[in-house]
């Protein structure tokens, strides 16, 4: 069902992060293939890909990546970030709800852990990225936003979306 998209470089711990928060999801069944867009990987991020049973793709391939996806829906996700326990129950629903049409197959992000909402003074001066909350988008859809973005960051800005009641605990930042 879900083809999830994680661009890394060199930071193999990040991106064992994440995937072991997948883990769940793909004993489920719902988590179809995960696919690590290279970004300048080094040996050891590339070792955890591989041992984890990832498909590694060159970054620049983004368009053909997305277009070759296997999934009926793509998750992004920052390497780093870890969704919640309740990730699956939640990203279900969502799907259930669209296959049955009581739901337009809308983009969603998840909610923000409690434990990574920054204050209101520290929320402006923060830099947030597209992919801050994810995004778990329709391939038709990703496909489209594909062709002209050059980073799955790109195909994440301005997209209109609504939102789970899932969290996710954000990557951690540098600097």
């Amino acid at each position: 069902m879900l083809t999830v998209l994680i661009e890394a470089g060199d930071d193999a711990p990040a991106l064992g992060t994440s995937l072991a928060s997948l883990v769940s999801g793909a004993v489920e069944g719902l988590v179809r293939e995960v696919v690590v867009l290279d970004v300048g990987m080094d040996a050891g991020t590339r070792k955890v890909a591989d041992h984890a049973g990832c498909r590694v793709a060159p970054a620049a391939d983004l368009s053909a990546v997305v277009a070759a996806a296997k999934g009926d829906w793509l998750l992004l996700i920052e390497a780093g970030s870890r969704l919640s326990s309740d990730w699956i129950e939640d990203v279900t629903v969502h799907l259930s709800e669209v296959e049955r049409g009581t739901r337009t197959p809308h983009a969603a992000r998840f909610s923000r852990s409690t434990q990574d909402r920054p204050s209101f003074l520290a929320r402006l001066r923060q830099k947030r990225t597209a992919l801050t909350e994810g995004l778990l988008l329709p391939k038709a859809q990703a496909v489209g936003l594909s062709k002209s973005a050059a980073s799955i960051e790109a195909m994440a800005k301005g997209v209109a979306t609504t939102r789970l009641n899932a969290a996710i605990r954000v990557a951690a930042r540098s600097g």
